[in-house]
Order: C-alpha cells, then structure tokens, then sequence
C-alpha cells in the first residue's frame, strides 16, 4: 500500500512538471498589466475596435507578458479627460483626438486635422517621414506623453442639422456641436460652438440642446442614427482626415524592457492604419 501511494505521487509530480512544459507563455500571469481610457463609450465600433485589436495583439505579441484593460467613458466618466489621466500616471495608455486638448495647448490641434489640410495617406506620410512625428513630440513633452497616430477617419462630412442652411444668417446662433478649427471658424460666423462626448450627441440633438452636430461620416453616422432626426446632411470642407491619438505617459514607457516598447508602437500603428481601411470599408457600405 506504501509504495503504491509513494507510485501515485511520483506520478503526481511527473504529471505537474510535465504538464507545465506545455503551458503556453500567454496563460502565465501578465509581468506588465497596464490600464488605457479612451474618450469613447463602451463597445463603440470602430474606434473602440482600434483599440482592442491593439491591445489584443500587444497580449499575443508579447506572449502573455503584457495585457492592457480598456476603460471607456462609461467607467473613467471624463471623456475629456484622457490627457490629464495618462499625464498623472492613472492611466498608462489613452486614445482620444488632439484637438480636444487645445485649451490646453494650442499646438494639439495640428495633430487631429485641419481645413482644406492633407488627407489621410499625407497625413501618413508627414507624420511617418515628413517631420510630424517629430513634431508632435516637441509639443507633447511637455505634458509628460508621448502622442502616436491612433486611426484615420477619413475625410469627414460636414454634418447634420434639422433645419436647411440656405445662407450664412441661418448660420447666426445656431447650437452646433463641432470640434477643432472648424469650430473657431463657424464661431466667426455666429454659430454656437460646442463639444458633446459620442454617446450623447443623438440625445442632445433630439432633445434641443444642440440644433446641428458634426461627428463624422456615414462609416459611424447612419449607425447612431442622426438621419432620423436631422434630415439635411451636408459635405465638408473642415476636416480632409482626421487622425485619432494614441498616447502613452512617458515614465510608464521608458521604464519597460526595449522589447515591448516596440511591441506597444508596432501594435499601435497597426491599428491606426485597420482602422483607417475599415472607416473606408463602412462608409462604401453604408452609403450602398
């Protein structure tokens, strides 16, 4: 009976060691778990897929070494926020838009998109081989991040509005939610400017608080379901492509090993550039 008993332990042992050849890397427990916040709402399509597809291929990449959980509005509840989070180090990732951050710094909004600017492949090329990287990290410097590009809308439409605009005094103390320079113009000209996190726009359209909304094109906008109750949509001149954000505090990425340093950027660029196809992809799909 003893060395039956003394037989099932060895086997006992032998099982476990050799069993433990067999796990692979990415079911051990995660050296590195860092958390990202991102302006958008939970299970937003698009640019919420942007961000998983890269934190899942930053888990596979690294072999389990490094996971990344996503926040999104809904639990951080600052969608304007993200900056301010990944500077003091409570989140360590966030994808958002520069432009939100120019009452801040000026300087972001040339990161986003800009009107009559470049489309999306010289947007590309600027940041990548133009000087524009370079650029933008003189400015985020000083904010303790280090800004990456994060996904390309393409170009934008020019929005929704419940009533028809006929002349520029229709324009005069309209309530529009639309971001970046072509906010500062369309103030010029009397319209009244806001700025409303995704998942309110279409309450806040429906509601009266706002009469008109930018947001982006048919790849989101039919989606969300603006055209039910705004039936004037309009080309625009704003925004040729807009470039998303990336960003990651600069202690947080300078203290991980080389190796995934260059996991997270390579993660990181590639799903800016699926999500720049996949914007095209929906928007011929849901014009069709």
């Amino acid at each position: 009976m003893v060395k039956i008993s003394r037989l099932l332990v060895c086997l006992l042992v032998a099982f476990t060691f050799t069993f433990a050849g067999f796990v692979s890397p990415a079911d051990a427990a995660p050296k590195y778990r860092w958390k990202l916040a991102m302006t958008w709402p939970t299970n937003f399509p698009i640019f919420g897929d942007a961000v998983q597809n890269m934190a899942d291929m930053v888990k596979e990449m690294s072999g389990g070494e490094m996971e990344i959980r996503i926040d999104s509005k809904n639990k951080h509840k600052a969608p304007f926020g993200v900056l301010d989070m990944v500077k003091a180090g409570q989140y360590e990732m966030g994808h958002s838009a520069s432009y939100y951050w120019k009452g801040k710094d000026i300087n972001t909004l040339f990161f986003t998109t800009m009107p009559f600017g470049m489309i999306a492949p010289e947007q590309y090329a600027w940041f990548y081989y133009g000087g524009g990287m370079e650029l933008m990290k003189e400015v985020y410097d000083k904010h303790g991040v280090y800004s990456y590009p994060g996904g390309n809308t393409s170009n934008q439409m020019g929005g929704w509005f419940q009533k028809e605009i006929k002349s520029l005094k229709d324009l005069k103390g309209l309530k529009m939610r639309i971001p970046g320079f072509a906010g500062e113009v369309l103030a010029k000209l009397g319209v009244v400017v806001t700025n409303i996190p995704a998942g309110e726009l279409y309450t806040a359209l429906d509601r009266g608080t706002i009469d008109a909304l930018e947001w982006v094109g048919p790849s989101l906008d039919l989606n969300m379901g603006f055209h039910k109750i705004a039936p004037y949509y309009y080309t625009g001149w704003h925004e040729p492509a807009t470039e998303l954000q990336f960003m990651v505090n600069k202690k947080k990425f300078d203290a991980l090993p080389k190796h995934l340093q260059a996991i997270v950027e390579t993660a990181m660029k590639f799903a800016a550039y699926d999500m720049y196809a996949r914007s095209y992809n929906d928007s011929a799909e849901n014009w069709a």
